[in-house]
């Protein structure tokens, strides 16, 4: 494994953050309480055994099912000769068998990958070979991507489960609606695979051998574009994972201190448990708090969406900006009562005309936050107790040190736009087989150059322009697209917007802006009437196209670099 560690004599960074810390949360993060991942899950299943840990499509499993399913994956996984430090895939959407399969992987002493369900051939064939995955858990909606490139693969063992599989009686209908009415299942043929239902019935049959992990042993693989684009495998140890949820943990004291915390927390798990910010936020500190789960599994459908979170009372809401901006665009978003749910953001920046329009409904801010996959996720955040939208990403959380720093390495004055380079427990041990990438974004005092750009102010609260291969330079000027996109948000008219740089004969670069209309009378002439009330000039969108929608990534990310072509 790539590992990087920071020279004992490193210097210390000026933690201007620290006056701006809630009283109540600490500077220093405590000493880990558990060695891994699978003793925090065994731990919190006994000590929250009768709670409901996640709910699917009206169906809950508590912590001892939790517990008594993730042993007998884990005892099959163990049964079949795979060794600690082994490769297992999981390629499944919001549904229960996500975190049975992922917390049995965990259990037997190997290493989850996660994959996008939506992945196309071409792009899990390079994930499974990079990785090395010798299994692999999947939804059979995808088990035809799986099949068309298995023979180049080095995976042995093929588990499929269908929708219904942990939900009772009712599955079954499920599955039939699934398959034969909605047609959602190409077809697909693994010889050799296992059902998922059998797995489980065997592995009941099974020892469990206890795994001897450590805190530097590899929990997972979390393939990430980074900051070229090249899939690369960032590497997350357990003590990674173990101190990120519990930097949020102490970080989540800053919502509860004018009011009592409930005793089981409930979360919105709309983002998808194979990205990085839902396994953390949503999947990780649930396990730790005890707290209830409700699974999304297609929050893209927003009546089914908004329905769901009216039977239950919300605490914590983890989402990104498009997703908030579509649900209150629906009219019944209005009705439902959000006032004592903190609402985390993170995954792409939150647009002050989303956030304040969210304060209007609900009377509760936006906390954003930031983080990547590489540092397990989350750096930094706002206070939850903040009584405005900073329109930044917060301070430093517990543990973590920011320096903002030139191309040439060199930490730059407060208010100055540099690279925000992070340090931390929970920065990645490095690239999974790439040693030069994990050189090239790895500094030797042991900071995380994290491709985005930034300044900090005299609070210690960070702000992002941009990232740096987004930056658009116009006539020497620099310009950044979420400034454009945000006054883009401003308009009434505007549903949403993206801005890239295009080539320009006289400026170098000029500014284009994609808009999806929210009112259809909107003209070009309007939008520029808007910016020239709201932009210096050269910041201006220079060229305007509507379109009936953007390019997102599976979690709701606009793509920029399908509009550059």
């Amino acid at each position: 494994m790539n590992s990087v560690s920071a020279p004992s004599d490193r210097p210390q960074v000026e933690k201007i953050w620290l006056a701006s810390y809630p009283d109540i949360v600490p500077a220093e993060l405590p000493p880990l309480e558990h060695a891994s991942l699978a003793e925090l899950l065994e731990e919190s299943c006994a000590r929250y055994a009768e709670r409901p840990a996640f709910t699917s499509m009206g169906k809950s499993i508590t912590y001892r099912d939790l517990d008594l399913q993730t042993r007998k994956i884990a005892a099959w996984l163990q049964s079949l000769g795979l060794q600690k430090g082994d490769r297992v895939a999981v390629m499944m959407p919001n549904v229960l068998q996500n975190p049975i399969a992922v917390y049995g992987v965990l259990r037997a002493g190997l290493v989850v990958v996660n994959v996008n369900p939506l992945y196309t051939p071409r792009e899990l064939e390079h994930q499974l070979r990079d990785c090395g995955a010798k299994a692999i858990f999947v939804l059979e909606n995808f088990a035809h991507t799986v099949e068309q490139v298995l023979a180049h693969t080095g995976v042995r063992h093929v588990v499929v489960t269908a929708l219904g599989d942990m939900l009772g009686v009712k599955g079954h209908i499920v599955n039939l609606i699934v398959r034969k009415v909605k047609k959602l299942v190409p077809a697909w043929s693994i010889p050799g695979h296992r059902s998922f239902k059998s797995v489980i019935a065997e592995g009941s049959r099974l020892p469990l051998k206890l795994s001897e992990l450590t805190g530097s042993d590899i929990a997972f693989l979390q393939y990430t574009g980074g900051t070229t684009g090249v899939a690369k495998g960032a590497i997350l140890t357990h003590s990674n994972l173990l101190a990120n949820q519990l930097q949020l943990l102490l970080w989540l004291q800053s919502a509860y201190i004018n009011k009592p915390r409930p005793e089981q927390l409930t979360f919105v798990c709309a983002l998808p448990l194979y990205h990085i910010f839902a396994l953390t936020v949503n999947s990780l500190m649930g396990m730790s708090l005890g707290g209830h789960n409700v699974l999304i599994a297609n929050p893209r459908d927003i009546p089914a969406f908004i329905k769901e979170l009216g039977k239950y009372k919300f605490d914590m809401f983890p989402g990104l900006n498009t997703l908030f901006n579509a649900l209150m665009n629906n009219p019944d978003f209005a009705k439902l009562d959000l006032s004592n749910t903190a609402t985390l953001a993170g995954g792409m920046a939150v647009q002050r005309p989303v956030a304040e329009r969210w304060q209007k409904m609900t009377g509760a801010w936006i906390t954003e936050g930031y983080g990547l996959s590489e540092t397990s996720p989350v750096a930094s955040a706002n206070r939850f107790d903040s009584p405005e939208f900073t329109g930044t990403i917060g301070l430093p959380i517990t543990g973590t040190d920011f320096d903002i720093r030139d191309e040439n390495g060199n930490s730059l004055p407060l208010g100055e736009v540099g690279e925000i380079c992070i340090r931390g427990p929970q920065v990645m041990a490095g690239y999974w087989k790439q040693p030069a990438e994990t050189a090239r974004v790895m500094t030797p005092d042991g900071f995380f150059r994290s491709g985005d750009m930034g300044f900090m102010d005299e609070r210690g609260y960070t702000k992002i322009v941009d990232r740096k291969k987004d930056m658009i330079l116009v006539s020497g000027f620099n310009v950044y697209p979420n400034e454009i996109e945000e006054v883009a948000a401003m308009h009434p008219g505007v549903l949403e917007a993206a801005a890239i740089g295009v080539p320009d004969p006289h400026s170098g670069e000029a500014v284009k802006l994609f808009i999806v209309k929210k009112d259809p009378a909107l003209t070009e002439a309007d939008v520029k009437a808007h910016f020239a009330e709201n932009l210096t000039n050269y910041k201006r969108p220079r060229f305007i196209e509507f379109r009936s929608e953007l390019p997102k990534s599976n979690v709701g990310k606009i793509l920029r670099k399908e509009l550059r072509g």
